[in-house]
């Protein structure tokens, strides 16, 4: 059995609900043991619930979560948070969240998740959960290419804010994004309430196929 630290990658688009569905994951127990890697605290907006930094970079969330500025290289970051945990630097945790900006392209990210050497013994890559704004959903999929790589590569899809739209407008955005990525399921949400099970648990793919399924997605997009 591995005991690889695995990694959930969470996209979306610009006020796609990252930030809400971040924060209520990591009020459920089983996220209690987790290390979030951000592009930076204030787009976050978890600086309510830290309790203390430990270094310029790290903070202890209040439910034990580790909470990371993104700042450096990943691949060099995520080792580096590796090394401070076996020096128990850092309490230890069993997962890593990383999240995105809005406007990532989220292809170099995996790429430096599956094809980094040095990562492959520490982490696997388990997950990508995309956030889908139920209101503007589909506007950004025709304006914003990158919120259809989001989409496209995501192995969960999660649609936000169901409550602000009538049901023929969520299932007509619900069949277009079938349509870019008939694999994914679809969980619907409201204020980030979804049972982090069906996110974090679904997907049961081993490191190997995940990095091929991943290469062969990133192969794809780039020929496109």
């Amino acid at each position: 059995m591995s005991h690889s630290i695995p990694i959930t990658l969470l996209t979306g688009y610009l006020g796609s609900g990252k930030t809400t569905l971040l924060r209520a994951l990591l009020a459920h127990p089983q996220l209690r043991n987790t290390a979030v890697l951000v592009n930076e605290f204030g787009e976050i907006a978890l600086d309510h619930q830290l309790l203390y930094a430990s270094s310029e970079t790290v903070v202890l969330l209040d439910r034990g979560c580790l909470c990371c500025a993104l700042r450096s290289d990943l691949a060099e970051q995520l080792d580096d948070l590796y090394t401070r945990r076996i020096r128990k630097e850092v309490p230890a945790f069993d997962r890593v969240v990383i999240e995105t900006t809005g406007l990532a392209d989220p292809g170099p990210i995996l790429q430096t998740l599956v094809a980094e050497p040095m990562l492959a013994a520490l982490y696997r890559l388990e997950s990508v959960v995309t956030t889908v704004d139920a209101e503007l959903g589909l506007s950004t999929l025709d304006a914003h290419f990158e919120s259809v790589k989001q989409a496209a590569v995501a192995d969960c899809l999660v649609v936000t804010k169901v409550d602000r739209v009538d049901a023929a407008e969520l299932l007509e955005l619900e069949a277009r994004l079938r349509a870019l990525n008939p694999a994914a399921p679809l969980v619907r949400s409201v204020n980030g309430e979804v049972d982090p099970d069906t996110i974090l648990g679904a997907v049961t793919v081993c490191a190997e196929v995940k990095a091929q399924q991943v290469s062969r997605w990133l192969r794809s997009t780039s020929y496109q």
